[in-house]
């Protein structure tokens, strides 16, 4: 029987970031609610149901009989087959919760495309004041942890094509300064980590290490954030510490998940 035609959501939807954030979502976790997902944006459950009706529209999403949902068709190659994204947060994961525990600060996990960084995993402290999620978000690479900490894998040839001039011809200010940035990520090899003190975010530092897949390539960022008031540069050797053993720990998963 052929499917019936479908018919537009009531509601237009303007909030492109919430939309893609749950395509994320349902890509990478799987089922969801529309109370889980109300709660993960910080938005009504009207707004998460005019959101997701809107991905079952474009075929983004399916609701199936138990009024879950789940990655549609578009999705549908990633949701049966994990990408590398998928896997590495699915190892992630529950080092992010032990490690937020310990250090009672926020952590995530982002990955590197082009000039860009992706948050694909964050678990959040419970101190009242804390750096909030930051799964799901974009920001550029040059101005982040994991950023820094993945281009510093790159040759100088390599480096210099994520940034051509002309890329950013009508945004010059974008681009960053290549000399400066050059030796920013020479002392990222050096200490084998990276400070980030209010680059990305002002009255935040973010301190991360390299997780690694077995041949070495770096795969993504694992990095702590916290307010800077609560930064000192006496706990830079045991943040990096915890790190480190954190990062072994989702390496050696991810080992034995491929």
């Amino acid at each position: 029987m052929d499917k019936p035609l479908k018919s537009p959501p009531t509601y237009l939807i303007n909030s492109v970031d919430h939309a893609l954030r749950i395509a994320a979502m349902l890509q990478l976790e799987g089922e969801l609610t529309v109370s889980e997902v109300a709660e993960r944006l910080g938005v009504a459950r009207s707004t998460a149901h005019r959101l997701l009706a809107m991905l079952v529209y474009r075929d983004f999403a399916v609701q199936d009989d138990r009024r879950l949902y789940r990655a549609g068709p578009v999705l549908e190659l990633a949701a049966h087959s994990p990408s590398v994204a998928s896997r590495l947060r699915a190892a992630a994961l529950p080092h992010l919760h032990r490690l937020a525990g310990v250090l009672d600060e926020s952590v995530n996990v982002a990955v590197r495309t082009g000039d860009t960084v992706r948050f694909i995993a964050s678990v959040e402290c419970s101190q009242s004041l804390r750096v909030g999620s930051r799964e799901g978000m974009v920001f550029p690479a040059h101005r982040t942890t994991a950023g820094l900490l993945l281009l510093a894998e790159l040759t100088g040839e390599e480096l210099a094509a994520v940034y051509p001039a002309e890329r950013y011809a009508g945004r010059p200010v974008e681009r960053p300064d290549l000399d400066r940035l050059r030796a920013e990520l020479a002392r990222v090899r050096r200490n084998g980590f990276a400070l980030n003190q209010g680059r990305s975010e002002r009255g935040v530092v973010a301190l991360g290490v390299p997780l690694r897949a077995p041949d070495g390539q770096a795969l993504a960022g694992l990095s702590v954030s916290m307010p800077s008031g609560r930064y000192h540069r006496l706990r830079l050797p045991a943040l990096v510490d915890a790190l480190s053993r954190a990062a072994g720990a989702v390496e050696a998963d991810l080992a034995r998940s491929g």
